[in-house]
């Protein structure tokens, strides 16, 4: 490993003042094949070389097994397994153990290069990435049979970074949670809540939450995309009589977004009067006191972290029966 876990990851709480920079910091890592993959550092609880790993019986696709790391038993999950690179004669002697989703796991790398820092504006979809980008990000989604890719953005070489939307290989690995019985909101017909995440799999949990609780909604799927959506709404309300927040109730923001993360939306909507009376609720993997406050910085009204469905209900209700 090109450098230690103490050098990648020291002074983490300094990146803290990235917030609404719409700058993010990513851990670059291999996976033994000539894809250069990363994560958002705020997802990274550390890096180290892989111990001995405890096989179970009846393990998920792609969880290589268990250890116990500082008193908790945690899943270890094979990422080459998913994109279909696996080497069953190769060991993975590094792992990135991350946090996110409240739930804590470790993922197997060939090798950890660096951090770097880039603009969200440069952290393109890979829709959106010319050609030759999407071709690459296909070659990756389709090993496993879904899109793993979340976001693609490019070194000062030209060299291309596929982003890995590991929300969605987690979910894959523990099971969709199944939703429990959620408030009903009692809206007017044209009212309605507005939400933007860049994860499928975020989307569709969203989803479910939002019609079991009869909620009408409209979404976007990533950061630029909501602010111009959101600016056509409020374009298209000015000379009513009512006020927007009449009609739009919530805006539902992830924090990290390609193109425009949710901190830097989330100041863009608080500082336009026209949004004014219209809470956001900031819902994210990203879950410490930190992000928490990150969040507060810029104004958000309230911080839930993915993904528990009772408490994103219980978060919005409040808001929906102002």
């Amino acid at each position: 490993m090109p450098a230690t876990d103490a050098t990648l990851l020291a002074n983490i709480d300094a990146r803290t003042k990235l917030v609404g920079s719409n700058k993010m910091e990513i851990l670059l890592f291999s996976l033994g094949t000539r894809e250069t993959f990363g994560i958002n550092v705020f997802k990274v609880r550390e890096v180290s070389q892989t111990p001995t790993i405890t096989k179970t019986p009846n393990m998920p696709f792609g969880v290589e097994g268990v250890l116990s790391l500082r008193g908790n038993i945690i899943p270890i999950i094979s990422l080459a397994r998913f994109i279909g690179a696996n080497d069953p004669a190769k060991k993975y002697e590094t792992m990135i153990v991350t946090e996110f989703n409240k739930s804590t796991q470790a993922f197997l790398v060939d090798s950890v290069d660096r951090i770097i820092r880039v603009d969200w504006d440069k952290v393109r979809s890979p829709d959106n990435m010319m050609s030759g980008s999407a071709a690459t990000a296909g070659e990756v989604a389709s090993a496993s049979g879904m899109n793993l890719i979340t976001a693609i953005t490019e070194l000062e070489d030209g060299k291309l970074v596929s982003i890995l939307d590991v929300e969605q290989i987690l979910a894959s690995v523990v099971g969709e949670p199944r939703l429990p019985e959620l408030p009903t909101a009692q809206l007017e017909a044209d009212q309605y809540v507005f939400f933007v995440d860049d994860s499928v799999v975020a989307r569709k949990e969203i989803t479910g939450v939002l019609e079991k609780m009869r909620i009408k909604f409209q979404q976007a799927s990533n950061g630029r995309e909501a602010w111009e959506r959101l600016q056509a709404l409020a374009n298209r309300h000015q000379g009513d009589a009512a006020p927007l927040h009449d009609t739009l109730k919530t805006i539902l923001v992830d924090a990290e977004m390609p193109e425009m993360d949710g901190y830097v939306l989330t100041r863009l909507i608080k500082s336009d009067h026209r949004f004014n009376g219209i809470p956001v609720v900031m819902h994210s993997s990203l879950s410490s006191n930190a992000n928490r406050a990150m969040g507060s910085s810029v104004g958000v009204d309230a911080y839930v972290a993915k993904f528990d469905p009772a408490v994103l209900a219980e978060t919005l209700i409040p808001f929906l029966q102002r």
